[in-house]
């Protein structure tokens, strides 16, 4: 049995090993292809450079894209906030018929392929003149991230009794009053914990925001993937220094969510 136990161990401690490596290894060659020069063979380049940086720098207006990228990411959070918040407490306080079905059907466009309801999405953009424009981008990227900040925030209020609201209608409270009073400062670290992981999950967002961004509303991944797939010939060591800068980002901001955020917290619950 030890022996047993002993082996599944070592076997789960050398696949991690394995993966992390492999993904370390990837990371490497990336970061270390943005820096060289004349790297065409050999276990490391010739040359350290920043100057693919430089060449990013003026081929692309990259304080532009991060402002573009944190618009979107910050208006689809705060947008998104106002809507599931309402739709969780009604979900949360109230039993009807089709409740079940319902929050499945809010899980579809994280089961869902992107591009299945992504190219429609985009073609109504497209008719009302929203595609090209920051407006669309946020508009079509809602689509995804309210039903996921429902699902986050649904647990949070189902933890509130609702003896404290019922108590503080009783004491002349009006539901503004509870709302303000009791119903936030309760559910403030579920609006924290879906805010934080809605924006990160914005900031990393592509196929949507490939279909209808374009000129000045393009984010930062668009251009990557415009970089690395678009007509015309780029240098590969520039391509990688966009994708490093990218990488940053979404690192610095998986960083300050798991700061703030436990994994353990965002639980979904389904009836």
């Amino acid at each position: 049995m030890h022996g047993k136990i002993k082996l599944s161990g070592a076997l789960f401690a050398v696949a991690i090993v394995i993966y992390v490596g492999n993904v370390l290894g990837i990371l490497f060659t990336v970061i270390l292809n943005s820096l060289s020069k004349g790297w065409y063979s050999g276990l490391l380049p010739k040359f350290l450079t920043g100057e693919w940086y430089q060449y990013v720098s003026a081929d692309h207006d990259i304080p532009n894209l991060l402002m573009v990228t944190f618009t979107v990411a910050i208006v689809d959070v705060l947008l998104s906030l106002l809507i599931a918040f309402p739709a969780a407490y009604a979900l949360a306080r109230n039993e009807f018929r089709g409740k079940g079905l319902l929050l499945s059907l809010f899980m579809l466009p994280m089961i869902v392929p992107p591009m299945a309801y992504g190219i429609p999405l985009a073609m109504l953009c497209y008719k009302f003149h929203l595609a090209a424009r920051i407006t669309g981008v946020i508009l079509v990227n809602l689509v995804p991230i309210v039903p996921f900040m429902i699902l986050v925030l649904m647990p949070f209020i189902e933890q509130v009794g609702t003896n404290l609201e019922s108590a503080a209608k009783m004491l002349g409270a009006s539901r503004l009053t509870i709302f303000r009073k009791i119903l936030i400062p309760l559910t403030l670290p579920g609006m924290l914990t879906a805010g934080i992981l809605s924006l990160v999950k914005a900031i990393s967002m592509f196929d949507l925001t490939y279909l209808v961004a374009g000129g000045k509303s393009q984010t930062i991944v668009v251009a990557l993937y415009a970089d690395a797939y678009a007509a015309g010939a780029r240098p590969p060591q520039s391509v990688d220094a966009l994708a490093v800068i990218y990488f940053l980002i979404a690192m610095v901001s998986l960083v300050v969510a798991l700061k703030f955020v436990s994994p353990t917290q965002m639980v979904f619950k389904l009836k």
